[in-house]
This record gives C-alpha cells, sequence and structure tokens, in this order.
C-alpha cells in the first residue's frame, strides 16, 4: 500500500484532529487508510476511542470510560462530514458496555445531526452488538441510518479464542436478524477476517447463517495481526481463494461481497454499489 500524503489524506486529518474526533482507521491501524483519506473519505468512530472489550485481533485500546460521553460529538460528526463533502459516511463505535443502553441513542443522534444538516447524505452505521438488548437495537434501526451493519468476525469455532466473551456468534446473527424485524427495507451488512485458522466448510456455513438472517452485504479480508499482543496470523490466503469466496456468497444470495486481503468491513470499495442498491430500493 501507498504511503500517506496525497489528496485529501492531510487535510482530513487536520479536520478531524481540529474537532476532537476519532476513526477507526487510525485506532485499528488500517492498511487502507492513505487509499480512502487521500480520496476524501474516513471512517468515524464514534463514542471516544477507549473500548470495553479486549477482542484479540482488535488494536484499540481497552479500559473503562466510565460513563464519560461527549455530549457535543453529533454535531461535530455533522460538521466533519459536511466539511470533507461526504455523500457517504461510514460511522462506527467502539463498545460501551458502561453506559445503559450501549451507546445506542448517542449512535442514533449522531445520525440524525448528518441528516439535518442534509438528509441526502446516506449512512452506514457499524455498530457492536449492544449485548443483545432489543430495546437499544431498536433506537440502532429507528435512527435513519440506510445500511446496518454488525461484524461476525470469524466462524463460530474461533469466536471464543478471537472475540470478548461478551460476543459470541449467536448473539451477533441475532443482532443482524433484529435489524431486519426492526427496520423493514435497511440494507444489512456484515464482514470476516480469514486467515486465523478457518476452515472453508466453517466460512461456507457462516455465510449461509448470515443469509438466512437476510445479510445481504458481505465483506472478507486477510486478518493482519497489528501488534505482537495480538493473535497470529495462522495463514494468508491467497487472492485466488478470496476470489473463489466471492462468487460462492454471489451464488449464495449476497447482493454485493467485497473480498480480498486488503477488503475491510468499512472498505469503500463497496460504496458505489451500496449507493446504488439504495437508489433502487427508495426509487431515486
Amino acid at each position: 500500500m501507498r504511503l500517506p500524503g496525497s489528496g485529501e489524506f492531510y487535510p482530513i486529518r487536520q479536520r478531524l484532529r481540529g474537532l476532537g474526533l476519532h476513526t477507526v482507521c487510525e485506532e485499528a491501524r488500517c492498511p487502507n487508510m492513505a487509499e480512502c483519506w487521500g480520496g476524501g473519505t474516513a471512517t468515524l468512530m464514534v463514542l471516544g476511542d477507549v473500548c470495553t472489550r479486549g477482542c484479540r485481533f482488535c488494536s484499540v485500546t481497552t479500559g473503562h470510560p466510565g460513563g464519560v460521553v461527549d455530549p457535543c460529538e453529533p454535531e461535530k460528526v455533522a460538521e466533519a462530514t459536511g466539511a470533507m463533502g461526504l455523500d457517504y459516511v461510514v460511522l462506527t463505535a467502539v463498545d460501551r458496555d458502561d453506559l445503559p443502553d450501549g451507546g445506542a441513542a448517542h449512535f442514533a443522534a449522531c445520525v440524525d445531526a448528518i441528516k439535518r444538516r442534509d438528509p441526502r447524505v446516506l449512512v452506514e452505521t457499524l455498530t457492536g452488538d449492544m449485548l443483545g438488548d432489543e430495546r437499544a437495537l431498536a433506537v440502532l434501526a429507528a435512527s435513519g441510518a440506510e445500511v446496518l451493519a454488525h461484524n461476525l468476525e470469524t466462524v463460530e469455532r474461533l469466536q471464543p479464542m478471537v472475540r470478548d466473551p461478551r460476543a459470541n456468534y449467536a448473539q451477533s446473527l441475532g443482532v443482524l436478524a433484529a435489524f431486519k424485524r426492526l427496520r423493514a427495507g435497511a440494507v444489512t451488512k456484515s464482514s470476516l477476517m480469514l486467515g486465523l485458522g478457518e476452515r472453508e466448510d466453517e466460512v461456507l456455513r457462516a455465510m449461509d447463517d448470515l443469509r438466512a438472517v437476510g445479510v445481504e452485504i458481505l465483506t472478507l479480508g486477510q486478518y493482519l495481526r497489528p501488534t505482537k499482543k495480538h493473535l497470529p496470523v495462522v495463514e494468508y490466503v491467497e487472492p485466488a481463494r478470496f476470489a473463489q469466496y466471492e462468487a460462492l456468497g454471489l451464488a449464495r444470495g449476497f447482493r454485493f461481497v467485497a473480498a480480498g486481503p486488503l477488503v475491510r468491513s468499512s472498505y469503500r470499495a463497496g460504496e458505489l454499489f451500496v449507493k446504488n442498491i439504495l437508489r433502487e430500493r427508495h426509487g431515486s
């Protein structure tokens, strides 16, 4: 991947830091940061930069935020997206198990602020599981975001090794099913990391389980170890296998599959296709 420095990279960084906002691009050490920021887009991470969970694949800081939330953050997010001239915004967040609703109301306020500033902006929210709390999930579903995303992360067998104990396979599928049930017409999306020791049959079963709860968009990417403290890479998956998985996913009925070593759940490669899906659905 090319180094940062061209296009909009530095202006975006200056805008976000001036507003005190965080991005998952930086916190998760995403390899696509230079490409996405250079092209004028970034995935904003709300609710701070300290996560209450300690998944073994993730480099976001783990700690205890103590219930602290920036009440001005929704307006700051709206200001940042307006300044960047975005027509498609991806919002994600740390897990906030210290908050009664997991941060759902704050997430919804961020979406509302963006929409009030410019109703034409399409919003994708990539959220945690909110511990499966139906009331919190209902708040997220009603937020007005066009795409509701939640990551399954890995196959069922590897969940205990990869994710925090408060997260699990069935709970994540339940979240995605709830989004479909609570928000008719919403597009749902999920992601899997490969290279953690999963078998092909397990990946295909995960695809089937995601389709069974109505997920329409799937991303598949290579797990990269962020530091030596994190899980080691078991396998570097060949691009040809990613291409096979993409074909197998499309054959299972996903509307769109992005699969490749550097694909990430919030990767901008799928945005144009997602926009087209949304325009078809809303007749515009």
